[in-house]
């Protein structure tokens, strides 16, 4: 079944969304990148560009037959004709890259340059080659037709996939052995759920050989929030090892900076993209007795969350409620909203009859909440949020750390509020507990691993999210000195961030250099350890 070419909407700026096209200087460098060098005989070899879009690919893939000719002393004209492919969906986009080619090199001929959907053509020829930068195209905005099509076509179409997740899947089907694939695109899928079936595919099949972290520098032509990774895939056999490497400024592009890191052969890189020299000398928070957790989900705000349900409902139905937007500026001012909370404290949700003025609310918003998809699972119980509530949280002292935050600072509810889902809270044994932990996720230290861990959002921020908290590697904090405890408690309450880190760092090194600390060892030992 074939799709519409016009089946994407227009960006504000006009240009078909998905279009954000690579600057020359990175489609160079990413085909020096995989090999694809004038050196070579390139008659040797073919190439696919999957995307083609404005041909910034395709022009160097030409110039570089061109000096190989030369070089090698072949005729290019057959070599351009059979040995270069090229999708895209958009006739336009092709009627651009064929006038480019025509305008750059003329009288040379054409590669085959094809107006079709790549991820649903029939293609035979596997390549030695493929390069480029697939379409920017969020889930929501793949139509539905093709969607469908899509999920029944591609394994590692999971979760809520970019639409790049798949081009990734077909160009690496299309690779001959020992074949090198290098793509430019949004490096969201190296961390996050919807890149975990294809880190998985990868990790089992391919070999993972460099990663170009681009998302502090600009790599495209245009200015976009698209926080890009290079990344070079062989059909070659699984290793243990590849090379990664950072750049701030595309100027940079050519130096040698690689790093050697452990390759995951499971779907789950967290740690091939943290600096922690000896992770097994830290522990995890749950693992030492904290409990994560993320604030109540309702399914409709605008009724469960208000101000106004102070004056409207039962007291003893109102919970005060604090979410992101009352921990902003680095200041946590609560502005006053409230939950309805429809649960006893057995988590049996409330007769409405003993609550006249909650039923009364209810009843009047009924053919709202009854419309959601929870309350269609189990009618009778249209008036559930989506999460059970349990009041007791709303005592209960805990660190708030919103989902997205450009805070330095982070606070503890000492038992005042109930957390909303925007909003990561952990609860522990004691205050001074939580106060010690508190700094610590205040730390560069820790800061730096959610960087790494997560995947920024618009602003440069990134997501604290449980997965991503339950990832950290920390100081055992029983194992600490009452000094150091005393120091980090004093950072909290004072919200002294060079006195805490100066402290982490102290612990952490003495962490590093202890050869007896084990992940694995019982708190006995390993206060033994750190003490």
């Amino acid at each position: 079944m074939s799709l519409s070419t016009k089946i994407y909407n227009i960006r504000k700026n006009g240009k078909q969304e998905g279009d954000v096209f690579t600057s020359p200087k990175v489609a160079c460098y990413i085909l020096d990148l995989i090999g694809y060098t004038p050196d070579k005989n390139l008659s040797q070899y073919n190439i696919l560009e999957p995307s083609c879009g404005d041909g910034v690919f395709v022009i160097e893939i030409i110039h570089r037959i061109l000096i190989s000719a030369r070089l090698h002393e072949f005729d290019p004209y057959p070599v351009i004709e059979t040995n270069v492919v090229c999708y895209d969906i958009d006739p336009e986009k092709i009627k651009i890259c064929h006038d480019k080619i025509a305008y750059t090199f003329p009288g040379y001929t054409f590669p085959q340059l094809y107006t079709r959907d790549f991820l649903m053509d029939d293609i035979h020829e596997k390549f030695d080659f493929i390069v480029g930068n697939p379409p920017y195209i969020r889930y929501e905005k793949i139509p539905t037709e093709a969607r469908n099509l899509y999920k029944k076509q591609f394994l590692t179409f999971h979760y809520r996939a970019d639409l790049y997740v798949l081009f990734f899947e077909k160009a690496l089907q299309l690779l001959k052995p020992k074949g090198v694939h290098g793509f430019i695109c949004a490096n969201r899928w190296l961390k996050n759920e919807y890149g975990k079936k294809l880190r998985g595919y990868i990790a089992g099949n391919f070999r993972l050989q460099e990663i170009v972290n681009l998302e502090k520098s600009n790599a495209f032509q245009e200015k976009v929030l698209a926080y890009p990774a290079i990344t070079v895939i062989s059909n070659d056999a699984p290793s243990a090892t590849y090379h990664y490497m950072e750049i701030t400024d595309i100027e940079q592009l050519g130096r040698r900076m690689w790093k050697e890191k452990k390759m995951s052969l499971t779907d789950d890189w967290s740690e091939m993209f943290s600096d922690i020299t000896h992770p097994s000398s830290l522990l995890s928070i749950e693992e030492q007795g904290f409990h994560i957790g993320i604030g109540v989900a309702t399914g409709a705000d605008r009724i469960y969350i208000s101000p106004k349900l102070k004056d409207m409902i039962e007291e003893d139905r109102i919970l005060p409620a604090i979410n992101a937007r009352d921990l902003t500026g680095d200041k946590l001012n609560w502005n006053g909203e409230y939950l309805l909370n429809p649960f006893d404290e057995k988590g049996n949700l409330v007769d409405l009859t003993s609550y006249p003025k909650a039923q009364a609310y209810l009843e009047s918003k009924k053919e709202i909440l009854s419309n959601r998809h929870i309350a269609k699972k189990c009618p009778d119980k249209w008036y559930r949020t989506i999460d059970k509530v349990k009041a007791e949280l709303q005592y209960t002292p805990k660190i708030l750390i919103p989902d997205i935050s450009g805070n330095s600072l982070l606070f503890i509810d000492e038992g005042h509020f109930y957390p909303l889902h925007n909003i990561y809270y952990i609860t522990g044994e004691d205050t001074h507990q939580l106060k010690i932990l508190c700094s610590i996720l205040m730390s560069d230290f820790v800061k730096e691993q959610i960087q790494r861990l997560s995947t920024n959002m618009n602003g440069g921020y990134a997501r604290w999210q449980s997965q991503n908290l339950r990832k950290l590697r920390i100081p055992y904090i029983k194992g600490i000195t009452q000094e150091q405890a005393t120091i980090l408690e004093e950072g909290y309450d004072k919200k002294d961030l060079k006195l805490i880190n100066d402290c982490i760092i102290s612990l952490t090194q003495r962490a590093a250099s202890s050869q007896k600390v084990k992940a694995n060892r019982n708190p006995l030992q390993l206060s033994l350890a750190f003490s």
